[in-house]
Order: C-alpha cells, then structure tokens, then sequence
C-alpha cells in the first residue's frame, strides 16, 4: 500500500495514481518488487527541519528524507519499505530553479527517496552515478523528465 499524506495547510499538486506509479516502477527497476508498502508525507519546512536534525544533525531543511524500515540485504516486500518526507514549498522553489514543473520534480524525489528506502546512497561518485543512472531510467519509464543529462 502506497500511503500519502499532507500536512495541514498545504496546497500540493499531484496524482495519486503517478505517485504509485512512479513509487512501484522504482521498486521493480531497482529490485523486482511489484506491490512495495510505503508512506509519503508532504510535510512543511519546519517539521523537515526538525527531523532533520533530529535524525541527521543537520540543523537546516532539504527536500526529502528517507526513512528505510528494513535492511537494504534483506528487504522483505510483504513489509513496509519505509518512510518518506518531502518539504514543502522548498520542493516548489526547487523546481523552479531546475525548470521543472512542480509535479515533475515531486515524481523525481519519491522516485529518488524510493531507492534510498531500497538501500541505495550517493555517498561517493561510483554509488551517486549509479543512483543517477536508475533515476533517470525510472523517469524515462514514466515518460517524465531525464534528471541527469549526463548519465544515459
């Protein structure tokens, strides 16, 4: 079950049945799973900030954070995969910047906050180019945008 959730407040443009979409297209590229379990929440910049520091000792907010339920080695697809969080309007002024439409960048970062819940990082170049070229094989499967240019 892909759940979704938004915070009191905000004004969020997306279609649930992309999001499951994009949600079960990154947990079968990446791993073969077909029906994954996760919770999204689009959250305020506050409550990203707060659990990024809580979490990560960032004291500042971020886009997304993944909170992986299971053992990368060991996931089990009967069980939740996880947790993520997307910071709103951050998200917004995000896509503008890159000049993507808001929906499109949302779509990349579930997709992206995915494979960090199936265990996947970016901590040094050989993993980040690997990420990156799932990222975009992912998107390219959903007929959205190619986030990294440079990877085919």
């Amino acid at each position: 079950m892909i759940e979704v959730m938004v915070d009191e407040g905000l004004n969020v443009s997306f279609s649930q049945e992309m999001v499951e979409n994009v949600v079960k297209t990154s947990c079968f590229e990446a791993r073969s799973i077909r029906n994954p379990s996760v919770c999204i929440r689009f959250a305020t910049h506050d409550v990203v900030k707060q659990l990024n520091a809580e979490w990560r000792n960032q004291d500042k907010v971020t886009d997304v954070l993944s909170f992986p339920m299971q053992e990368a080695g060991s996931l089990d697809a009967s069980e939740n995969l996880g947790d993520m969080i997307l910071a709103m309007p951050f998200v917004r002024d995000e896509a503008k910047r890159l000049d993507v439409t808001e929906d499109a960048h949302i779509y990349h970062l579930i997709a992206h906050s995915t494979l960090h819940l199936l265990g996947y990082d970016h901590m040094n170049d050989e993993e980040a180019e690997q990420m990156q070229r799932l990222e975009n094989t992912i998107m390219l499967k959903l007929g959205l945008h190619k986030p990294y240019p440079e990877w085919s």
